[in-house]
């Protein structure tokens, strides 16, 4: 099987893309990344060279480029996105560029070559925030940053294309991610780097705000679940059951790094803080998923993996 992963220099890209290698050797994986801040092709540098992974740099926004790379792909699994909430409050163009429009240029080669499998890569961030109970996939979109909006846009497209043109296409919805490789700008590794260098951590607001985590290796399986055995035109949410809020999350960390609870700095809450996310996570379950990691010894790991591997960060802070 020929798969196209985009973005996959990125964050969860490019744990996908080792997953898919290790998982199925067999498989021939062509990586198109455009290479933006956070993505790192140090990232999968020990599969640079390997027989079976390609890596192109591109932009999921380039027809030209797609109609050459697309065709003969058995899946196109989309992770190309700008991702930073805050970045997107700055400036959401770049936001509507890739995530809405890159979304389409790609959904459009997608069809012309008749691909037979297309995972449009979400979160649950499009669903805004809940006070009591979980998101289902039946659940109103009701995005509150640009970055959620463009997101959202992107998934209704994508559906778009499976009712109006029957492109199989399948959207996943994940919690919030974390994991080794994870650009330092995003909450564990920004605070986790910060621990490191002996600065102190930023919390928003009063810290009350309360995410579900899940380790990158699980949201990998599941989405490898939805790949082989999704049902076309379905939505998946794929949770870690780990809801906690930002300031006992903040304080496992500074814990794990073995800093001082005074290493926190509560700062101002930034604009349209959504409160809490929770995601029902049944239907995946379905396929046969479920988390392998304890969360506990995943944030272990991960601080552990920052630890060792300065040499793949701190280029990125300085």
């Amino acid at each position: 099987m020929k798969i196209l992963v985009t973005g996959g220099a990125g964050f969860i890209g490019s744990h996908f893309v080792r997953f898919l290698k290790k998982k199925y050797p067999e498989y021939d994986i062509v990586n198109l990344d455009k290479l933006t801040y956070a993505g790192n092709r140090a990232s999968l540098r020990d599969l640079e060279g390997r027989a079976g992974y390609t890596f192109i740099k591109g932009d999921i926004c380039d027809a030209g480029l797609l109609r050459d790379i697309v065709p003969g792909c058995q899946a196109i699994v989309n992770f190309a996105a700008e991702t930073h909430v805050d970045r997107s409050i700055a400036d959401a163009s770049k936001f509507l560029a890739t995530n809405v429009m890159g979304t389409y240029t790609l959904l459009e080669a997608a069809l012309d070559s008749k691909t037979p499998r297309f995972i449009q890569i979400s979160t649950d961030e499009v669903y805004g925030s809940i006070e009591q109970g979980s998101f289902t996939e039946t659940s109103p979109l009701m995005p509150n940053s640009p970055y959620s909006a463009s997101k959202a846009a992107g998934d209704h497209l994508a559906r778009s294309y499976f009712v109006t043109y029957g492109l199989p296409a399948i959207v996943t919805r994940s919690s919030n991610n974390f994991g080794p490789y994870q650009f330092p700008e995003k909450v564990i590794p920004l605070f986790v780097t910060n621990l490191i260098e002996g600065k102190k951590v930023p919390l928003y607001g009063d810290g009350m705000n309360i995410r579900d985590w899940l380790f990158v290796e699980d949201n990998c399986l599941a989405i490898d679940c939805v790949l082989h055995r999704g049902i076309p035109g379905e939505i998946y949410n794929i949770g870690g059951s780990f809801e906690v809020p930002n300031r006992e999350l903040t304080r496992m960390i500074v814990a794990e790094c073995g800093a001082p609870e005074t290493s926190i700095e509560f700062v101002p809450d930034r604009p349209g803080h959504d409160r809490r996310y929770s995601l029902d996570s049944t239907k995946v379950h379905s396929l046969g998923w479920r988390p392998q990691w304890n969360f506990q010894k995943a944030l272990s790991y991960t601080v552990d993996w920052y630890r060792k591997n300065e040499w793949w960060w701190r280029p990125l802070k300085h």
